[in-house]
């Protein structure tokens, strides 16, 4: 269910876990551990299926806090679980309240995990293409730093997501991705235009002065053991995790 090599606790106290597929009761096509509520899987097995990931990382499954994500830039500052409320439609949550977890739900996309442990901030993010061009990191960072967090104590942690190998796009496209974000500039294992998101996140964290930053070497397309939507297009969805204790 969660990777030994996918929970870390950083030497500063922050907690960062990133699931596989496996250990979880949904059936195909979205076997085993779906995480995601909008992609037409049994509501009831994702229910399940958050308990148990959530309880795998010795968290109150009452206690984490989940995105309607829509591909942007917009980032929430949460305090407590959303409850009743609607769930925001963004792609970053923020809490300044230790032991609640955020959470980001991907399946290619890149999930992002920022802490400050001095401050007492975290963040998830979910950064895809268009929310990487749009400025979704930056934007997390900036709500961070309005929190009182130190972009020197910030530790950064990407997950699984499609690499530049395997991430082909149209070569408008690489150039319109590029022209904002020039790191992002790929070209797949079989020589075609390409766009590396977990790249220009880097790029974007290491400019706003994020320095231990850390990326996952596990592309989603490639590996069977996580779900992949250019790969498999109706599937399930991984979840990263960041919380301080």
């Amino acid at each position: 269910m969660i990777g030994q090599h996918d929970a870390v606790t950083s030497p500063s106290g922050a907690h960062f876990a990133f699931t596989d597929r496996w250990g979880g009761v949904s059936a195909a096509p979205y076997e085993e551990l779906n995480l995601g509520g909008a992609v037409g899987d049994d509501a009831d097995a994702v229910t399940a299926n958050r308990e148990r990931a959530a309880k795998s990382l010795g968290i109150d499954p009452g206690r984490v806090v989940w995105m309607n994500q829509v591909h942007g830039a917009d980032v929430a500052m949460v305090s407590e679980p959303w409850g009743d409320r609607p769930v925001p439609r963004v792609d970053a949550i923020v809490t300044a309240e230790r032991g609640l977890a955020l959470a980001v739900l991907t399946a290619d996309c890149t999930p992002v995990l920022l802490a400050d442990p001095v401050a007492g901030v975290v963040a998830a993010v979910h950064a895809g293409r268009p929310g990487m061009v749009a400025g979704v990191v930056p934007a997390a960072l900036r709500t961070m730093t309005d929190l009182g967090a130190e972009p020197s104590r910030i530790v950064a942690r990407t997950g699984p997501a499609v690499c530049g190998r395997c991430y082909e796009v149209p070569e408008t496209m690489r150039a319109e991705v590029s022209a904002v974000e020039p790191a992002a500039y790929a070209e797949t294992s079989w020589g075609t235009p390409a766009v590396d998101v977990t790249a220009g996140v880097h790029a974007q964290l290491d400019r706003f002065g994020v320095r231990d930053r850390q990326r996952s070497t596990v592309c989603t397309r490639e590996s069977g053991d996580h779900f992949s939507y250019r790969r498999d297009r109706t599937t399930g969805r991984l979840a990263g995790y960041v919380w301080l204790d």
